[in-house]
């Protein structure tokens, strides 16, 4: 499938997606309001960081060596079982400690001991929720774009009716439950759509881990692990510094904005991750992936600015629309923030790169700096232009980010090739 097609349809699932997050962010802008969005914004980094650790942080490896061994379904049996096995294991692992350290947890992320019950539903659903990310995941590498799509769709609409449901009735602890628990529920529609292949057997996904197996995730574990060790936590930071040194209320215009961004470019993020990277694990010539890079910035680019240009435009209904009139502070925020979106995109191209042909160590080292990086200039700019300056801030670094990772993915393709050539020589 090309990469125009497969950004149409899955256009659909991210139509509906950004619909229902509409609906969602204005119940939680009446219902919770801005120091409300801060605290989900903490939770919602809490539930990233223990997904991925409670499922081996695999998904990402098992999407890439999905697509990778396309020809031969008893290699990709072994990657589904290897990963089923360590999620459902370190799934149990991790719920039993959450409910252990339940108001450790509420007091570190969300500063309150009375909302530690939040953690204890979270714990209860993990399972399915761990579970589910692995289903999308091979319906990812098999390119199942269909199925893909419909699943995500049924995702989406068990997140607006749980979260419209819950928040009305209890307000921010409701809002809570819901971000812990409505991803569960889409696992027995993933499954479902799952069984209903030929390629899939429930039982293919547990069993005896192979160890050639397991090593070659551990890769995307390591990358993984880092992901979630360093941008969730500068999240987590960067609130904490906005909520003590301006405002709590910033903190959650800081959120909205956050928030507002990943919704309009989820057209190009979830792209990237539907078709490039299967796309990019297949193909093996560096000239052909540099077609690939080339062919993304053709299409994605263009969409993505333009999509920048008219978030900017229409900053003032969308605050009103979308959010509330206490949330209107918000809009000095847009002018750099759809700028650094911009960067965003064009770095992640070359970051589906990395994880596409396993550049753990770049990847890692990488996202080490630049998440240090984001933070020490949040710092900076925020001292000296107020919180317009985490805004300035995003884009330099997101700048720099995408300098960098280009000239050291170039460099290690030319590398790569140069390494095959001398080889051809040798043979």
């Amino acid at each position: 499938m090309t990469l125009i097609k497969t950004g149409l349809l899955n256009g659909i699932a991210v139509l509906i997606k950004m619909l229902t997050l509409l609906g969602i962010n204005k119940v939680l802008a009446i219902y919770v309001g801005p120091a409300g969005y801060a605290a989900l914004g903490q939770f919602q980094n809490a539930v990233q960081m223990i997904t991925v650790f409670s499922s081996g942080a695999i998904n990402t490896g098992v999407t890439k060596y999905t697509a990778q061994y396309h020809a031969d379904e008893a290699k990709q049996r072994k990657v589904w079982k290897a990963s089923g096995t360590i999620a459902l294991i370190g799934s149990i692992f991790t719920a039993v400690i959450i409910v252990c350290f339940k108001d450790s947890l509420a007091d570190f992320f969300l500063n309150d001991r009375t909302l530690s019950s939040v953690f204890v539903w979270f714990a209860s659903t993990l399972v399915f929720f761990t579970m589910n990310t692995l289903l999308l995941a091979i319906l990812n590498g098999k390119k199942e774009i269909v199925a893909y799509v419909v699943a995500n769709i049924a995702g989406s609409v068990f997140a607006l009716l749980v979260t419209i449901g819950l928040t009305i009735y209890f307000g921010l602890y409701g809002a809570l439950v819901a971000l812990a628990v409505y991803q569960s529920l889409s696992f027995f529609i993933t499954l479902y759509l799952c069984t209903t292949t030929k390629w899939f057997k429930f039982h293919y996904l547990f069993g005896r881990v192979d160890k050639a197996t397991a090593l070659d995730l551990s890769k995307y574990t390591a990358m993984a692990l880092t992901s979630t060790a360093c941008i969730p936590i500068c999240q987590i930071f960067i609130r904490d510094y906005i909520g003590e040194s301006i405002s709590w209320d910033a903190a959650g215009y800081w959120e909205a904005m956050w928030r507002l961004s990943a919704a309009y470019l989820m057209l190009m993020t979830t792209t990237l991750s539907v078709y490039y990277l299967p796309r990019l694990s297949e193909i093996v010539g560096v000239s052909d992936i540099r077609k690939e890079i080339i062919n993304g910035y053709k299409v994605i680019l263009p969409i993505t600015i333009f999509a920048a240009l008219m978030i900017y435009m229409l900053r003032d209904f969308i605050v009103h629309v979308l959010f509330s009139s206490e949330f209107l502070p918000m809009r000095e925020l847009f002018g750099w923030q759809v700028i650094g979106d911009v960067m965003k995109i064009c770095s992640w191209l070359f970051a589906y790169v990395m994880l596409g042909k396993a550049m753990f160590k770049l990847f890692m080292v990488t996202e080490v700096f630049f998440s240090i990086t984001l933070y020490v200039l949040t710092r900076v700019f925020c001292d000296r232009y107020g919180l317009v300056g985490t805004a300035m801030a995003y884009t330099l670094n997101y700048f720099c980010y995408w300098v960098v990772i280009a000239i050291c993915v170039n460099y290690t393709l030319k590398s790569t090739q140069k390494n095959s050539s001398d080889l051809e020589k040798t043979c």
